[in-house]
């Protein structure tokens, strides 16, 4: 089964948390050199874009609210990373960043952007014609599940040991877990019924995708 938009036109999409998810987690960088991806990384957003998917990277940077780098700074940075992305043939359809620091003015409310709030997401299915019930948050802490589901999404959480909190509500439950993102990518793909071309799953790493 080929994915395609509903009615609507609304398109599915996978929703990526960036750091500890896509590349390594160093925190508040801004060094396009310190940019390494994490274990089949690639081969997981190969395997999506191969399925059809949009991907959308969604991101709390604080380090711009916190007065750590600016906005160019950060600009930089992704710029950075969607080049080395497209080099493997992945291309994201959006890179949304949530720049405010949490807690700065306690008498001022929260933004609504920033993880586990699900504004990023909601901007996102806006402005690329996205359709939630359709799409999945992937991402390595609850935070991340937390937005997805509040979004509307399904979600999976990468069991790498990043969370460290463990703070739970029904909101932040899983529907899947998965030790990496190529594992996160066959189980989303299993789900929704979507075959992958030959091609693409004979150049990756020998597995069978679980549901």
């Amino acid at each position: 089964m080929a994915l395609n938009p509903d009615a609507t036109g609304g398109a599915p999409a996978v929703f990526l948390d960036k750091d500890g998810t896509v590349v390594e987690n160093v925190p508040y960088n801004v060094d396009p050199a310190q940019l390494r991806f994490t274990s089949r990384a690639v081969a997981g957003l190969q395997w999506l874009a191969e399925a059809g998917y949009r991907m959308v990277m969604i991101s709390n940077k604080p380090g711009v609210g916190l007065g750590l780098f600016d906005e160019r700074a950060l600009a930089r940075l992704q710029e950075a990373l969607m080049r080395r992305l497209a080099v493997h043939g992945v291309l994201l359809d959006g890179f949304y960043a949530c720049t405010h620091a949490p807690g700065l003015d306690p008498s001022r409310p929260g933004c609504t952007c920033r993880k586990p709030a699900p504004g990023l997401l909601l901007r996102a299915a806006e402005e690329l014609h996205l359709d939630l019930s359709r799409s999945w948050m992937v991402g390595d802490i609850l935070d991340d599940v937390e937005a997805g589901r509040r979004a509307g999404c399904r979600t999976v959480m990468l069991d790498v040991g990043n969370e460290t909190v463990w703070r739970t509500s029904p909101q932040r439950m899983p529907h899947h877990t998965a030790p990496d993102l190529l594992a996160a990518a066959w189980h989303i793909t299993a789900a929704d019924g979507v075959a992958v071309a030959t091609r693409t799953a004979a150049r990756l790493p020998a597995a069978q995708p679980r549901p």
